[in-house]
This record gives structure tokens, C-alpha cells and sequence, in this order.
């Protein structure tokens, strides 16, 4: 009865009393034949490409294997969060009060991300990172499993090829916010480590960025390199900025994670980026049988568009979720799910990866790329692989 009162109530008292007047409510029923898997997403607003990419993702895995696993039809509900915490928050509370959701995942960014852990802890479901790229994330509740990413796992190769190729004076440009100070923090301590020397630390707001004179202060303190951060979608506008001020003529190199490269907007860029370095986890030029027939897939269901490292986390993120629910036989506890989670392993169209069973975050490999142009379009081009990269700065890991 006070269930009912509860929820007949929630307009009114809101889905976060709801879900904390409700300690019964956790995973669904095991009796049910039906999961139902939360995604929550921007699909709107400036992170809207991370929301588009990762649906089109986790659809094309379900359109590959099917709806069923080990007995269970699988149910896909998507929300869009227009990427504000408080939103992402309350859409989780509702999926798990209302929807009765086996799992919430997607989370476009980190404090979308952060959001939903209380959440899941309370409630004892997996939360799947599919994009956020925070190092700690992972750290906040024993429910967050990550198949993105984090930032000090794809900078780190970048600082030490930096160092070994010439590089000694670099100035850094990330973006103001969880991700992007693990980015900094990163270059900065493994290029120095190497014998380089980090001019300065220039951040960017992560909402409305304007690049301009951020990068005439880089210009001005005469670099060898700059190194760039900005989350999926605002590369192109980095860019543009960046040639316009002319860093490489004046003998700046540009070097970045693969954010900036992004390849759902890498050719909208121009030839100005040709030759740019980055390091990354996912290029869509990945040369492997798996990562090829998953492009071809891709590209013919979304009419042409290329998929980039937010998909391949998508992607990811829903084999994660069928793999362990095929090793439970279908049992939607949520602490068998994410038990059956660690140490999982699988080949993806990235390459190999797994989870980490010690802190739930990925391992995979990480590739040094330049840009270049084959058959008339720009592609990341991989020369260099970094074997099974885990993120070390987990207090798990330390």
C-alpha cells in the first residue's frame, strides 16, 4: 500500500523521495521475462552527437543478436537528459521506480554520470558508463562499470610519444571540468617525468567555450607543441579556431587525445588537420575484421554516418550487459550482474578489451594516430599500439 501511495504520488513529491521512501525498491523481480535496460542520454542540447552515436549503437548490437538472452526478452528505453545532472538523476530514479529497469546506462558526460550513482547503489543496479571519461567515476559506487574510457589512460601514450619525437615545450588546453584536469594532470606529469617542460595550463569553460584567446596565449609563450582536450563535439570548433590563429605556421605542432579528432566531425575539419597526432582507444579506421564489418554495419543503418569512440562505448556497453546476463543465466540481481561484469573479456571492434575486476573500469589497447586523408575523406590512421592500457590512478588500483 505505501508502494502504491508512493508512486501514484510522485508527481508531487518527486522521484527522488520516491526512490529513497522505497528502500524494497532494487533490481526487478527475477521472475520476470523481461529486462529493461535504462539508457539515458543527451539526445538533445551540445552534447546531442554523444546521445545520437551510442543510440545507434546499442540499437545496431540489439538488431546483430537479437532481443533474447538466456530466456529473457530485452527492452531498451531510452531518455534524454539533455545533459543536466539533475535531469539525469531524476530520469534514473523514475526508470528504476517506474520502468523497473535491470540496469541504467549511457551517461554522456561526467556529472551525468555522477549523478545516477546514488542511485544505482540504492538501488543495487549496474550503471554502464558508456561515454563520461573521468577517472574517479568508477570510485563513487560499487555499481558503475565503465566501457568508454578514461582521460589519463588515452594521455599518458601521447605525453611519452611527445617526449620521444622531439618534443620538449608544450603549452595544454583542456576543457574546465572532471575529464578534462585528468587530461592535463596526465600530459603533464608523464611528459615531465620524460624530461619535457609544460609551459602552462590553460582551461576552457566546458559550456559555450570560446578557444580564441586561449590560443594566442599558446602561441605567444612559443611552444614546440599544444596539447588539446575538449569533449566529443566541440573539436570541430577547436579547430577551426586553431587554424585560424595559424599555430602551425608559426611551428606549433597540435597534438591531442582523440577527442578532438572526432570522427563524427573529422571531415567537416578541412585538410588543416591533416598530419595531426592524437592517441586514442577507438578510430574508425581501426584495420581488424571485427572493427570493419561493425563500420559497414554502422555506416548502411544510420544513413552514412560514421561511427566514433562514443559508439564503439555503446556498442560495447550493451555486450557488456548481454555477456553478463548470459553468465547468470538470466538472473537480474544486480549484484550478480556486475559481479558476472569483472573480468570480463572480449574482442570489440576497437580491439581487445576487458574489465578490470579489481575496479571495474576498461583495459584496452591505445593507439597513436594521425590524420590523413585516404580516398578523398580524413581518417585517424593508427602507427602505434599501446597494449592493454588500464587507468592507474584508482585509489583500487593503487
Amino acid at each position: 500500500m505505501l508502494r502504491r501511495q508512493i508512486l501514484n504520488g510522485m508527481a508531487g513529491v518527486g522521484a527522488g523521495l520516491a526512490l529513497a521512501a522505497l528502500p524494497g525498491v532494487v533490481a526487478p523481480a527475477l521472475a520476470q521475462e523481461t529486462v529493461k535496460v535504462g539508457l539515458i542520454l543527451p539526445m538533445t542540447g551540445a552534447s546531442a552527437s554523444t546521445g545520437r552515436q551510442i543510440e545507434a549503437a546499442a540499437r545496431l548490437y540489439m538488431a546483430q543478436n537479437g532481443n533474447k538472452v538466456a530466456g529473457k526478452t530485452i527492452e531498451l528505453i531510452v531518455k534524454d537528459d539533455t545533459g543536466a545532472a539533475d535531469q539525469t538523476k531524476r530520469l534514473a530514479t523514475e526508470l528504476v521506480v517506474n520502468d523497473k529497469v535491470a540496469v541504467i546506462a549511457g551517461f554522456g558526460l561526467t556529472p551525468l554520470a555522477l549523478a545516477v550513482g546514488p542511485v544505482a547503489t540504492q538501488a543495487k543496479i549496474p550503471a554502464v558508463i558508456m561515454a563520461a571519461g573521468t577517472s574517479m567515476i568508477v570510485e563513487k559506487s560499487p555499481y558503475y562499470v565503465r566501457t568508454s574510457f578514461t582521460l589519463p589512460q588515452n594521455t599518458t601514450p601521447m605525453a611519452e610519444w611527445s617526449a620521444k619525437n622531439g618534443i620538449k615545450k608544450v603549452v595544454t588546453l583542456v576543457a574546465d571540468y572532471g575529464p578534462g584536469l585528468d587530461a592535463e594532470k596526465a600530459f603533464k606529469a608523464k611528459f615531465e617525468a620524460d624530461g619535457g617542460k609544460v609551459l602552462d595550463q590553460l582551461r576552457s569553460p566546458l559550456m559555450n567555450p570560446e578557444f580564441a584567446a586561449f590560443l594566442q596565449k599558446a602561441k605567444d609563450l612559443k611552444p614546440d607543441a599544444l596539447f588539446l582536450f575538449v569533449p566529443s563535439g566541440q573539436g570541430a570548433s577547436l579547430m577551426k579556431q586553431v587554424n585560424e590563429r595559424e599555430l602551425t605556421k608559426a611551428g606549433v605542432k597540435i597534438i591531442a587525445t582523440g577527442d578532438v579528432t572526432d570522427d563524427d566531425q573529422l571531415n567537416g575539419m578541412g585538410d588543416a588537420v591533416i598530419g595531426m597526432t592524437t592517441s586514442h582507444n577507438y578510430s574508425a579506421a581501426h584495420d581488424s575484421p571485427e572493427n570493419k564489418a561493425f563500420v559497414a554495419a554502422f555506416l548502411k543503418a544510420n544513413n552514412n554516418m560514421r561511427p566514433n569512440f562514443m559508439a564503439v562505448g555503446g556498442y560495447d556497453g550493451m555486450a557488456l550487459i548481454y555477456k553478463a546476463l548470459e553468465k547468470t543465466k538470466g538472473d537480474t540481481d544486480g549484484t550478480k550482474l556486475v559481479d558476472a561484469m569483472k573480468g570480463m573479456a572480449w574482442v570489440s571492434p576497437r580491439g581487445p578489451i576487458s574489465i578490470d575486476p579489481q575496479t571495474r573500469d576498461i583495459v584496452q589497447n591505445v593507439y597513436i594516430r594521425e590524420v590523413k586523408k585516404v580516398d578523398g575523406q580524413l581518417w585517424n590512421v593508427e602507427f602505434a599500439t599501446i597494449p592493454n592500457v588500464k587507468d592507474n590512478t584508482h585509489e583500487a588500483a593503487k
